[in-house]
Formats: C-alpha cells, sequence, structure tokens
C-alpha cells in the first residue's frame, strides 16, 4: 500500500510578483512549509531540488546538507517529509522532485487526490448502506 500525504492550504495567492513569494506560496499551498519552520529548511530544501531538476542533478542527503547549510539530519527530516507527500523520491540514494516541472507536479498531486476522494467517497457509501443510512 503506497501512502502520500497531501496537505492543500488555501491561502490568498500573493499580489506582489516575486519569484520567492510565489514559491514559497506554492509550498505553502501544498502544506510543505509551515509556521514552525522558523529558518525555512524545507523551504531551502525545495529551493536546492528545483534547482538540481533544472541541472538534471540528483543528490546526495550530504549534497543537499552543504548546498543548504543544514544539518543532514535536518535534510534527511525534511526529505522524509517532502516524500511522504509524495513530490521527492529517492533513487540509489539520491533525491530528485518527481516531476520535470511545477505544473506537471500539480497535475499529478491532483490525480493523488482524485484517486483519495473517489475511494473515501466509495468507502462512505459503504458504510453508510452498513449503517442503514442510505
Amino acid at each position: 500500500m503506497r501512502f502520500t500525504r497531501i496537505t492543500i492550504i488555501r491561502t490568498s495567492r500573493p499580489e506582489k510578483k516575486d519569484i520567492n513569494q510565489e514559491l514559497q506560496w506554492f509550498g505553502g499551498t501544498l502544506g510543505l512549509f509551515n509556521l514552525r519552520d522558523k529558518d525555512k529548511s524545507c523551504f531551502r530544501i525545495f529551493i536546492t531540488l528545483l534547482k538540481a531538476l533544472k541541472e538534471n542533478q540528483k543528490l546526495t542527503s550530504d549534497e543537499i546538507a552543504i548546498r543548504t547549510r543544514l544539518s543532514r539530519g535536518t535534510v534527511i527530516h525534511h526529505l522524509n517529509k517532502l516524500m511522504s507527500s509524495g513530490i521527492v523520491v529517492k533513487e540509489h540514494n539520491r533525491y530528485i522532485l518527481r516531476m520535470d516541472n511545477l505544473e506537471e507536479m500539480v497535475d499529478y498531486i491532483k490525480q493523488d487526490v482524485d484517486q483519495a476522494w473517489s475511494k473515501l467517497k466509495e468507502v462512505a457509501k459503504d458504510i453508510d448502506e452498513k449503517l442503514g443510512l442510505k
């Protein structure tokens, strides 16, 4: 059974067309970055993986730690979170974003959400019938 944690947080898009603000909004909307992450560790890792994608590179956790100036433990913690959300994959001890671009990532996440929603509705219908609610 594959487990993917999908979180969507509905917030207003930043008015200012600053790429960093838009990237923070993008990741925040997907529940990747939260207020507890004071030094924006997860955001920095996401940006590093995005740059690596552009350069067609796969990075080890050590390489990510060096590039972000974070401890390897912090990097591993956030990589696990990004993998559980389904946007990062690990191949031969190297990490990459799951998609070739952000638009494709959104489409893939939508597919995951749609599949989860369909399964949830199917189970709800089955439970309703068993409880005599339908």
